[in-house]
């Protein structure tokens, strides 16, 4: 029996990659796609090789060099989901540089502190960009009826998962990238970040511009460049996250 004659299909480009031609047969199994039905972009090998090459390619560039590959790869599903810590505030000083229609969100778990809302707005009117407040479904007070007071006091990790764990895993529903502000420097777990990875987690490419910058380097940026920060780091405080479960440090203190 003759075999059907072979026909011409082109592969998904919603990735922005050239228009590639591939040739199938009518039994041949068709192409996966892309994305799985809930949005989430697919790790083919195809993929891993491609971050494995980037990753390798992209680690003595700039942060700047790092962002423009990863909005002209990616763009518009490329995100970024900041707390507006000093690293944060570099990266978003650069993608306002660059292309600030970039989407970018904040986790408001309803216990942020009122410097880290303020800061915000001075984003937003500074760079003109849009930073989305991405909260849970339920306010806190709803919350805390609900559970007969402050989670975070009976059990923060509870509260951790409820009110941010589980806004991120909606909030970065439809993206297949992400910037993530970590330093190798920051910690040994941290060391070997690559430029570019995969994040099982939340089924996107993790991109670390920062990854090989230290904690003088993102300072002496924000001096330079005149970037906002928190004023909150003027007065000992080394991280900033929800205001019951964040302090200032002390000298000798990590």
């Amino acid at each position: 029996m003759a075999r059907q004659a072979a026909r011409v299909q082109p592969i998904p480009n919603s990735l922005q990659e050239p228009l590639l031609l591939r040739v199938i047969f009518p039994d041949e199994p068709p192409m996966p796609p892309l994305e799985t039905p809930e949005g989430k972009l697919q790790h083919t090998p195809e993929l891993a090789a491609e971050i494995e090459q980037k990753n390798a390619e992209l680690e003595s560039a700039s942060p700047q060099e790092i962002l423009r590959w990863s909005l002209s790869r990616f763009a518009p599903k490329f995100t970024m989901a900041t707390a507006f810590g000093p690293e944060g505030m570099v990266i978003l000083h650069m993608l306002s540089e660059i292309d600030h229609a970039t989407p970018v969100f904040n986790l408001d778990t309803g216990y942020q502190f009122q410097e880290t809302l303020e800061l915000r707005e001075e984003v937003i009117r500074r760079y003109g960009m849009t930073v989305e407040l991405k909260r849970a479904d339920t306010t806190v007070e709803e919350y805390e009826k609900l559970h007969g007071g402050p989670v975070y006091r009976s059990n923060p990790d509870q509260c951790c998962f409820h009110r941010k764990v589980q806004v991120l895993e909606k909030a970065v529903i439809g993206y297949h990238a992400w910037a993530s502000a970590i330093r190798r420097d920051q910690s040994s777990d941290r060391a070997t970040a690559p430029i570019v990875g995969w994040d099982k987690k939340f089924g996107l490419v993790k991109v670390s511009p920062l990854a090989n910058w230290t904690k003088p380097m993102v300072w002496k940026f924000i001096t330079d460049h005149n970037v906002p920060y928190n004023p909150l780091h003027d007065q000992g405080f080394t991280s900033i996250g929800c205001q019951p479960c964040t302090r200032a440090v002390t000298a000798g203190e990590d």
